[in-house]
């Protein structure tokens, strides 16, 4: 069992990321001292609030670093926290904001074994979930018998094995994914999928995930800022629907947000991808917010063809 909140690293293990409005939040100190210091500031926040569940990915920069030494830290062992992490991207950006390419995407054998023996080295035992970092049909990953094989040796190992999704068929890959079979039974046991109110196009094959047993992560919640009110002068500024239940409800965009995600009753894990402790407190707010049918009708009608959802999010900037 985890918390129904989770908090994902992938915005505060590296200087720079695709977030709407980082550069403001995180301000001018983007040194590695300086993003240790936010980070374990952020987890601190997060065990506060009752928060067990940590997401990180061997391409989110210092992510798996930052996350390990707070637990030594903090002398937290595995049966304190629930540490998911992800292989099949190698960073690249060479801790610059600006970098041509942040990340390569690897779905080989020989990646998975190089990448598991670098989070291991970090994580050692506390390590829980291995996912597979944006599986796609395309990239062939759930095809490769070596992959699979390896995955299994691991599943048998005790570490539990997953797979995140990304892209306008993610519904496929995760039908896909529930087809790859081991001693009986679907070799996964998570999966990880972008679900928010403008992108909700996976929630049936979500549900049958969940039917199948899988645990399911929401990750992208609030569709990397664009689900956020920033006030007057935001760009782009939140869909009307989602400011008029907000107000409503008086809540703030943001919290209304991940409560939809939260309502969906396929859902394990909705992950924060907050950078200071008041997003993420405001996130985890949306816990004791309840949204009735007639809310979560307005705000479906938000949503967005999946090509253009993921046509918008390939063009938001690095900052």
């Amino acid at each position: 069992m985890v918390s129904e909140i989770g908090l994902g690293l992938a915005a505060i293990g590296r200087p720079g990321y695709i977030t709407l409005g980082r550069d403001r939040d995180l301000g001018l100190e983007r040194g590695e001292e300086g993003m240790r210091r936010r980070a374990h500031a952020l987890l601190d926040a997060a065990r506060a609030l009752g928060i067990v569940y940590f997401d990180a990915a061997r391409s989110y920069g210092r992510a798996e670093e930052f996350l390990a030494s707070w637990l030594d830290k903090r002398g937290l062992g595995r049966d304190d926290v629930v540490v998911g992490s992800k292989w099949g991207y190698r960073y690249t950006a060479g801790w610059q904001v600006g970098a041509e390419v942040n990340e390569i995407k690897d779905h080989s054998a020989a990646s998975f074994r190089r990448q598991i023996g670098e989070t291991t080295a970090l994580l050692g035992d506390r390590l829980r979930l291995y996912q597979i970092h944006s599986a796609t049909l395309e990239s062939g990953v759930l095809d490769d018998a070596a992959v699979i094989a390896a995955l299994g040796s691991l599943r048998d190992s005790g570490v539990a094995v997953g797979l995140s999704v990304s892209g306008p068929r993610q519904a496929g890959t995760v039908r896909k994914a529930l087809a790859v079979r081991r001693n009986g039974g679907c070799l996964f046991q998570t999966v990880q999928a972008t679900w928010n109110l403008l992108e909700p196009s996976v929630a049936r094959a979500l549900e049958e995930a969940r039917d199948a047993g899988l645990g399911v992560i929401v990750k992208e919640a609030l569709a990397n800022g664009r689900l956020v009110d920033r006030g007057e002068g935001s760009e782009p500024a939140a869909p009307r629907p989602l400011l008029q239940v907000a107000a409503r409800l008086g809540a703030t965009a943001d919290v209304v947000a991940i409560a939809a995600a939260l309502a969906q009753p396929w859902r394990s894990v909705v992950l924060s991808g907050a950078v200071t402790p008041a997003q993420l407190a405001a996130n985890v707010s949306a816990s004791a917010l309840r949204l009735t049918p007639g809310d979560l009708a307005e705000l479906g009608t938000v949503a967005e063809p999946p090509e253009r959802y993921w046509a918008t999010r390939a063009a938001l900037p690095w900052s």
